[in-house]
């Protein structure tokens, strides 16, 4: 039975595992193997282990100071398979990297100010550089605050995330192909697609593609995700992410499907109008709905909804000021677009939630992956 020493966090609306890069190397078993079994993973329920049984709660980070320049902490990280024994690592979670800033903080990576602090982050798994900046009143790390985020209850510490120059973070352009609108061929034959690279790559579809109005209940818009789950592979070749000899992947690209505003409700029943969104959007994580929005994926919206051409821009109500509110299942989040002051794209900043839950040592049945 190994012993690695782990940290709780929810950021926003996903829970993340912290784990020191030291303490996994400590363990002599690699990274795959050690999750795997610290989680549960080949079991749906994940029920003798640390997950949480859903795309959600099923993360982990692992985390270590830089010495890059301009870097103060890097981070790899890992979405554990739920009933699959398998991680993913070529994503990235910015509610993980909303916990890995608060982590910083409490663990003394990155000095700590006066008022607040920015932790400058590295997302090892695909090269994107964000910032989280979390009030620190009279140097102190705070283990608790009023802030809420839509798909919780939950108040948290807060933290302005920010995404750095986010297009093209994976494969070089905001448009990976060249085109804004492309054409893939999915169970029920063609539909058209924009293959977005920013923050993560993402593929987006008009939701009247498959009969959806794009503000449908998680339950209605599950029919979707088949045929979603297959128009995912034809983007993730057409965007150069994988090879057709590759294992078919569930991470990336993100996929989903976007609408103009209509009224809707919540999933906590929260009448939303028209007018206060601009953009109904509902993504797919994993093999299932996503119950809110994975902050990458709102990245990747708020770039696509400002290139002419995209689905996204086709259907989004334009802002003057580089605000885009997305109307998701659990209710209106809101990007904002700050231009650089160089050639770099523009960052994005969205207003997010942290607080610590756990702090423990992991008792992990590894039997197997330990060197000779």
């Amino acid at each position: 039975m190994l012993r690695l020493q782990g940290e709780m966090i929810r950021g926003g609306t996903s829970k993340c595992w912290i784990f020191d890069h030291h303490d996994v190397v400590a363990t002599g078993v690699d990274p795959d193997t050690l999750l795997l079994a610290a989680y549960n993973a080949a079991d749906p329920r994940q029920i003798d282990g640390v997950g949480g049984a859903s795309s959600t709660t099923s993360k982990a980070a692992i985390v270590r100071t830089s010495t890059a320049p301009g870097i103060d902490v890097e981070y790899a990280f890992a979405q554990v398979g739920i009933g699959d024994e398998r991680v993913e690592w070529t994503s990235n979670c910015g509610n993980c990297a909303t916990a890995v800033a608060l982590y910083a903080v409490h663990h003394g990576l990155v000095p700590v100010a006066s008022e607040s602090t920015t932790v400058r982050m590295l997302n090892v798994n695909t090269g994107a550089r964000l910032t989280g900046t979390i009030p620190t009143p009279g140097h102190t790390a705070p283990d608790e605050g009023r802030a809420a985020v839509p798909g919780t209850a939950a108040l948290g510490v807060p933290v302005l995330l920010g995404f750095e120059d986010p297009a093209g973070s994976t494969t070089g352009l905001a448009l990976p192909t060249g085109r804004a609108l492309d054409t893939l061929t999915g169970p029920a034959g063609q539909v058209e697609a924009s293959l977005v690279d920013a923050g993560a790559p993402a593929a987006l579809f008009e939701a009247k593609a498959f009969g959806l109005q794009g503000t449908e209940p998680l339950a209605e818009f599950a029919a979707a995700v088949p045929a979603l789950t297959v128009l995912r592979r034809q983007a993730a070749l057409a965007m150069g992410l994988s090879k057709e000899s590759d294992p078919v992947g569930h991470a990336v690209p993100k996929v989903g499907v976007v609408a103009r505003p209509a009224a809707y409700r919540t999933t906590d029943d929260i009448p939303v109008g028209q007018d206060e969104y601009d953009l109904a959007v509902r993504m797919v994580s994993m093999h299932a709905p996503h119950p809110a929005i994975g902050l990458t994926s709102a990245v990747a919206l708020a770039t696509a909804a400002a290139i002419p051409g995209t689905l996204a821009h086709r259907v989004a109500r334009q802002t003057a000021d580089g605000t885009l509110r997305l109307g998701t299942p659990a209710g209106v989040i809101t990007a904002r677009a700050v231009p650089a002051a160089d050639d770099a794209s523009p960052t994005v900043l969205l207003h997010r939630a942290a607080r610590r839950i756990a702090r423990a040592e992991l008792l992990v049945p590894v039997l197997e992956g330990r060197p000779a």
